[in-house]
C-alpha cells in the first residue's frame, strides 16, 4: 500500500535556513520538496547560491525584494503577495522584507532540499544582511 505525505503548516519553524530565514517544512517527495520561508519585517536574508537544486517561489504574505544573479545578468524584483519566481540553479540570490509584517512564501525545491551545505554564500548580493 502507497503511503501518502501530508503536513499543516506549523506555528514554530521547523528550522532556519543558512540565508537566515525561517522554514517551516510542508511536503517531502521522491523528487521536489516544498517548504514555507518567513522573514521578518526589516530583515534581509544573506546572498547565497544553491549547489543542485532549483527552486520556484510563490509568495503568500508581505512585501520585499528580491536580487537575482547568473552569468547572464542580474535584477532586482519587488515582490509582493500572488507574486511567483523561479530561482534556477547556481543563480545567486538575496531577499529582504520591506513591509510591516513578515515577508512570506512557499517554495518548491527540485530535486529535494539534500542539507544545509546545499546553500553557497556569496560575497556580491546587494544588501547587508541583518543576521
Amino acid at each position: 500500500m502507497a503511503r501518502f505525505g501530508h503536513r499543516i503548516l506549523g506555528t514554530h519553524p521547523d528550522a532556519i535556513a543558512p540565508d537566515g530565514s525561517e522554514v517551516r517544512l510542508l511536503a517531502n517527495g521522491a523528487r521536489a520538496s516544498m517548504a514555507h520561508f518567513r522573514l521578518p519585517p526589516g530583515a534581509v536574508a544573506r546572498a547565497v547560491r544553491h549547489a543542485t537544486v532549483e527552486e520556484v517561489w510563490y509568495f503568500v504574505a508581505g512585501r520585499g525584494r528580491m536580487w537575482r544573479k547568473d552569468e547572464t545578468g542580474e535584477d532586482v524584483l519587488e515582490v509582493h503577495s500572488g507574486l511567483s519566481l523561479d530561482i534556477p540553479l547556481g543563480t545567486s540570490f538575496q531577499f529582504r522584507c520591506d513591509g510591516d509584517g513578515p515577508l512570506e512564501a512557499v517554495g518548491a525545491t527540485i530535486p529535494p532540499w539534500p542539507g544545509p551545505d546545499e546553500a553557497i554564500f556569496v560575497d556580491d548580493g546587494p544588501w547587508e544582511p541583518t543576521e
